[in-house]
């Protein structure tokens, strides 16, 4: 067989093994071993896996990755998420829809500290969904935006996907990061349009809840100045250039690990739960790393890569045609996989096609501009069906809503999600816009 076979038929195992139910990362290892034999020798594999994994795990730049996501531990074990939405519904949880908008509101704060989606959707869900039930909210509508809410843990900078993006692409992690803060805030600003839209035009899907004293509101919010401290101390940081993003990380989760104990909030038992979450998650990230590392090598002993961006070049397309091609079969993908091993199977095969096109941008931009379109698509995927981890992640929260029920009520934000890539497609200055002012 040739190497275009034989990578063709990797793929197709790998995806039979996921659903097996291996996990993603063990599946590309082990396909991507036997292929990277199969092309070349157990004696090369062997030299392979003996160096090659080892320096790019000892990569100095991958530290970022445990940094950001302690520092959203410590901030979901110290009662922040907690406060940032009792803020967010002192002021406007007496509106219809008010819970549901209050939720959309601490997620974008807590975003800006956590950087996972999973992470973002299982702590809210935990915090605000008996919230959702004393109001006599439809529960549907509240799991839904619950599991949309989710996705601007990795919308709103920090992110660990863009971190991901940056070391596999070689880009420049802080430009990504400025590049991704106008999608994401678009993201909440389309997001509570959904949620008007459809409490309008069903009301009974969210009643209005009692309007709170004046004193009370001023004293919810007071609660949750911790978050704008550690998010100021680190994307003001990074974004002016005084922390890289690991130093900035470090500040981070330092910050918050002083804020937790300062308010008391944060012992050696939540301290130690921090840790353990923390570690569980850098592992599993891990794992799909050394899974996608060996099956890009196997990917690049077969010339996949290089003869799909000759095939798509031959073709003749526009670039923006090529482009829509492209996250059209992100979306598909990312209905049935994993974000993180999404992007780390197909970059090796995209990019190149992408950076090779000519979109009238200079070679860095076009590379930052696909690093936020990938990180939308990855958002749009994380909700929709048949997948759709959060909603997986919020319904074993929430067991008595029928998984249906969460799925109808995400359709209108994953619409806005959409007509939201559509506007950065057609319009690469709301992403690049930001990053040119800053390094200006």
């Amino acid at each position: 067989m040739s190497g275009m076979e034989v990578a063709i038929l990797g793929f197709a195992a790998m995806l039979g093994l996921i659903g097996l139910r291996m996990p993603v990362g063990l599946a590309m290892l082990v396909v991507g071993a036997l292929g990277y034999i199969h092309l070349t020798s157990l004696q090369a594999f062997l030299s392979y896996i003996k160096t090659t994994p080892y320096h790019n795990f000892a990569n100095y730049t991958l530290s970022v990755i445990p940094l950001f996501i302690l520092m959203g531990a410590l901030a979901e074990v110290s009662g922040l998420s907690t406060d940032l939405f009792r803020a967010a519904r002192a002021w406007i949880g007496h509106r219809r829809g008010g819970l549901a908008s209050s939720t959309i509101g601490a997620c974008t704060a807590f975003g800006a500290i956590c950087g996972s989606s999973v992470a973002t959707t299982a702590t809210f869900g935990r915090t605000t969904l008996p919230e959702f039930r004393r109001y006599g909210y439809d529960l549907g509508f509240a799991t839904g935006t619950i599991a949309v809410g989710g996705t601007l843990g990795i919308l709103i900078p920090p992110s660990v996907i863009l971190v991901v993006y940056a070391i596999s692409t070689e880009q420049n992690i802080v430009k990504l990061f400025q590049a991704a803060l106008i999608p994401g805030l678009l993201a909440t600003a389309f997001y509570l349009c959904a949620i008007a839209y459809m409490v309008r035009r069903n009301p009974k899907l969210a009643p209005p809840s009692e309007k709170l004293p004046m004193a009370e509101r001023w004293r919810a919010l007071a609660g949750a100045w911790p978050a704008a401290l550690v998010t100021i101390v680190m994307l003001g940081g990074i974004y002016g250039g005084v922390f890289t993003p690991t130093e900035g990380a470090a500040a981070g989760a330092t910050a918050m690990l002083l804020v937790g104990l300062a308010r008391r909030s944060i012992g050696f038992k939540e301290f130690g739960t921090a840790l353990i979450r923390t570690a569980e998650t850098t592992a599993m990230i891990f794992v799909i790393l050394l899974g996608a590392e060996v099956f890009n090598a196997f990917l690049a002993f077969s010339q996949l890569p290089m003869e799909a961006a000759q095939a798509i070049a031959g073709l003749g397309l526009p670039p923006h045609a090529v482009l829509i091609m492209l996250l059209a079969f992100y979306i598909l993908l990312g209905a049935v996989m994993d974000e993180l091993a999404m992007i780390l199977l197909t970059l090796p095969v995209f990019f190149p096609i992408i950076t090779a096109l000519d979109f009238g941008m200079a070679p860095d931009d076009v590379a930052v501009w696909f690093g936020i379109l990938v990180l939308i698509v990855c958002g749009i995927g994380l909700t929709a069906p048949p997948i759709g981890l959060n909603v997986f992640v919020v319904n074993a929260i929430a067991r008595d809503v029928p998984m249906f029920a969460t799925y109808r009520a995400v359709a209108p934000f994953v619409a806005a999600d959409v007509f939201r890539l559509a506007l950065v497609v057609v319009f690469p200055s709301l992403s690049l816009w930001l990053m040119w002012l800053l390094t200006d």
